[in-house]
This record gives C-alpha cells, sequence and structure tokens, in this order.
C-alpha cells in the first residue's frame, strides 16, 4: 500500500473504524491525518497513539449535522494543508427499534448524521478535489447498505441512500480523476451497537452478540487500506454474514425467507 505524502481526512476518527484507520494509515511514509468526530478529547487520543509529528497531525472536532459549518471546517484543513486527497467518512449511527415503535424524529436523527451530512462534506470537498484533478472518496456504507434486516429501517435506509448517491457521484467524476470507493463493513469489532438508537431515541447501551465477535477494527482497516490503493469501487469486509449480499443477489426470496425468521433482538 501506498499514501506517500498523502493529505487524509478521516470522519468518526476517535473510535471504531475511523480510529482503526488513523492508526493503520499513520504507519505510510509521509502521511498527513485529518481527525474528525465530535469529541475533541477522543480525537487527541488517536493523534497521540499515531506518533506522528504535530506537523502531520490536524483536529477538527465537528458535528456533522451541523451542516452550516462544514466549509468553515474544510477550508481549515486547506489552509493547513493545502489539498486534500482522501476524504474517508465513517461517522454514523445505527437503529434498534421496530417501524411500528420508532419516533419519526430517530429516522430524521439517522438521516442526518448518516447520509445528509456525509453528502454535505463530500460537497464541500469535492471543488478542492476537482481543482486538484485528482482525489479519492471512501464511504463507510454496510453489509445493511445491500440488504435490510429487522429493527434497522432508518439505518438500512440512510445506508441504501449512499450507494444511490455515490455510485451517481463516481460516474459524474470520474474522468476528472477522482475516484469513489464505498466499503461495506459486516460485524465488525466496535461500539456501534452501543450507540445505536431506541424507539426513543435513546441509546440502546448493549453490545450486539455478533458485534462482539465480529471482526477486529485493525484487521478491517488493512483491509480497507488494501482496497482503497487498489482503487476498488465497492467491497465487502467481514465474515460468513458478508454472504447475505450475494443471496440477495442471486436468492432473494431465500435470504428473504432467512431474514424473516430471525428473532428480534
Amino acid at each position: 500500500m501506498s499514501f506517500t505524502n498523502s493529505v487524509v481526512w478521516i470522519t468518526g476518527a476517535s473510535s471504531g473504524i475511523g480510529e482503526a484507520v488513523a492508526l493503520a494509515l499513520a504507519r505510510q511514509q509521509n502521511v498527513s491525518l485529518v481527525l474528525s468526530a465530535r469529541r475533541a478529547d477522543g480525537l487527541q487520543r488517536v493523534a497521540n497513539q499515531t506518533g506522528l509529528p504535530a506537523s502531520q497531525v490536524l483536529i477538527v472536532p465537528m458535528d456533522m449535522t451541523d451542516i452550516a459549518s462544514l466549509a468553515a471546517h474544510v477550508e481549515t484543513v486547506r489552509q493547513r494543508f493545502g489539498r486534500i486527497d482522501y476524504l474517508f467518512q465513517n461517522a454514523g449511527i445505527s437503529q434498534r427499534s421496530t417501524v411500528a415503535d420508532t419516533d419519526f424524529s430517530v429516522y430524521r436523527q439517522i438521516m442526518e448524521v448518516n447520509f445528509f451530512g456525509v453528502v454535505a462534506l463530500t460537497k464541500a470537498v469535492l471543488p478542492i478535489m476537482l481543482t486538484q484533478g485528482n482525489g479519492h472518496f471512501v464511504v463507510t456504507s454496510s453489509v445493511a447498505g445491500k440488504l435490510a434486516t429487522k429493527q434497522r429501517s432508518g439505518y438500512c435506509a440512510s445506508k441504501h441512500a449512499l450507494h444511490g448517491f455515490f455510485d451517481a457521484l463516481r460516474s459524474e467524476v470520474y474522468e476528472e480523476g477522482l475516484r469513489v470507493t464505498i466499503v461495506c463493513p459486516g460485524y465488525i469489532r466496535t461500539a456501534i451497537s452501543l450507540n445505536a438508537l431506541e424507539a426513543n431515541g435513546q441509546k440502546h447501551n448493549k453490545m450486539d452478540v455478533n458485534q462482539e465477535k465480529g471482526m477486529a477494527p485493525d484487521v478491517f482497516a488493512q483491509r480497507l487500506l488494501r482496497a482503497v490503493n487498489a482503487q476498488k469501487e465497492e467491497v465487502y469486509i467481514g465474515g460468513s454474514e458478508i454472504y447475505g449480499i450475494y443471496l440477495k443477489r442471486f436468492f432473494p426470496s431465500l435470504l428473504s425467507r432467512i431474514l424473516r425468521n430471525r428473532k428480534r433482538i
């Protein structure tokens, strides 16, 4: 892999997949990292763990739902490094509630974080990459972006939406030298289920069994970076749950029956 001399912006960098990607990239030669998430203390912890000099790490705390502030954050990065070569977007929130029980405000919150915030930051960074004549958007979707399961309706919808947007963007900017990779993780050992929203908007605060037994984030990060380096358009990373994507494609009725028979959480 080679991200040598690149400026890489990572959202959701204070934990989970974002943190693992930051630490993996820090081992590349002369890479500069921009670390973003809501919690400045978490970002500082990750920045310290990278072992990079302060000149190669910029902490930009931000809220993906505060769309009006994103242009200023992009300008901060541009002023510091002069370019943005990669934008890894990992910020996201999941769900653990049925359609019948879920308050509509929960759907709005999920879409604001998982879709509208991602789109807004992409649009804010896009002019810089177009001016450069190169750049690479890496967006974290999910296996749930390819198929839907119980108690994840809002989460699945937001991830499905990312595929539509970024597939269109890829076609529009390919001749301009820009690339788009959509990654669909399976079960990765992160706190996503702990932070998932329940029907009333409160945190789930429980670790899913499958999540707890999932792939280690550092293993995931290495596989993702290899895929990005190879300019893969779409990549699936996880365990046996990944096969659900192929069942959806070739045996949709069988997958539907399997998912219907799964127990609720």
